[in-house]
């Protein structure tokens, strides 16, 4: 089990980052539907509350309304919980923003099963699948507050209509603070050839801790983190391909869609000899109970991803 790492949420990171945005930039804007709270943007409705929109419980208007000031040359970051955004909205997501491939940045929080104990209505485990199907779209999984912050910039700087999905809770700390982010190029956390393990969001740090663990039995497991799923990282997909015959993806999302298909598709495409086995929700509607409960019954956390690359191998 990971012990001694230092942690801090990514939608913590998102609302301390929009702030300094907020006053580099007088375009930005941000646009939440009554939950400015949960996603922490409340500290950007005290420093700049003219620029400041709260919808209330309406999702479809808020993106509608995103898409108005994005054509006067806003740049609004709408956020929302993950389960909102990418299905009660999806609809104003896809035609009023995406379809014109308008510059808004929709940033959402307590995506995965994160929610927990909130109740399987609110867990988001279809929302990359479904954002990554929309053209036009860019879809960010960053893996922790260090990579959210560093996301965030550069979607700010991007043209163009991106997804930036975050979690809840406090996630371990990854990535150093000078670590060089570009949109849609994957980084080697670590170097293995037995199994390279393709990671995103918080499942990054828990393939790092499965990796230390299988270690010792004499398995070398490299880490990906897989950031961008859409543009995705070819070039590093087929790098690992080359370098072992499994890979092992690890998403906190539906297997059915999300990074495993991603990564699958590439590699099917490339007509390369790897075995690629997919770590996520297999399917399935998840049941009620505490995150990290939750993390460890389905199998992604560290334990539970090193037992099925154990299983496989």
């Amino acid at each position: 089990m990971m012990e001694n790492i230092v942690e801090k949420s990514t939608k913590g990171a998102y609302g301390e980052t929009i702030i300094e945005i907020g006053k580099q930039n007088r375009n930005v804007v941000v646009l939440t539907a009554d939950l400015m709270h949960s996603t922490n943007v409340e500290g950007f409705k005290k420093q700049f509350p003219e620029r400041f929109f709260n919808f209330g419980m309406a999702e479809q208007n808020m993106m509608g309304a995103a898409a108005g000031l994005a054509t006067c040359g806003k740049i609004p970051f709408v956020s929302t919980f993950a389960c909102f955004a990418s299905m009660r909205s999806c609809e104003q997501i896809r035609t009023d923003i995406a379809y014109p491939g308008l510059n808004v940045k929709i940033v959402v929080t307590h995506a995965g099963i994160s929610m927990g104990a909130g109740g399987t209505s609110h867990h988001a485990i279809e929302d990359i699948a479904i954002m990554r199907s929309i053209a036009n779209m860019t879809v960010i999984v960053p893996s922790d507050a260090v990579e959210t912050k560093k996301a965030i910039e550069a979607a700010t700087k991007y043209q163009g209509p991106v997804y930036i999905r975050l979690g809840r809770d406090p996630d371990p700390i990854v990535n150093p603070q000078n670590y060089e982010y570009e949109i849609g190029k994957a980084s080697i956390l670590k170097e293995g050839k037995d199994v390279i393990a393709i990671a995103m969001g918080r499942m990054v740090a828990e393939s790092l801790d499965a990796a230390a663990q299988l270690k010792e039995d004499g398995i070398e497991v490299g880490v990906i983190n897989m950031h961008t799923i859409k543009p995705i990282d070819k070039e590093m997909i087929m790098e690992a391909a080359k370098k072992t015959k499994l890979i092992v993806t690890v998403e906190e999302h539906n297997i059915v869609g999300g990074l495993g298909s991603a990564v699958t598709e590439v590699i099917a495409e490339e007509q390369r000899s790897c075995c690629v086995k997919r770590i996520g929700i297999p399917d399935i509607f998840v049941t009620i109970g505490g995150y990290k409960d939750l993390l460890s019954k389905y199998k992604l956390d560290g334990n539970g991803i090193a037992e099925q690359i154990k299983k496989w191998l």
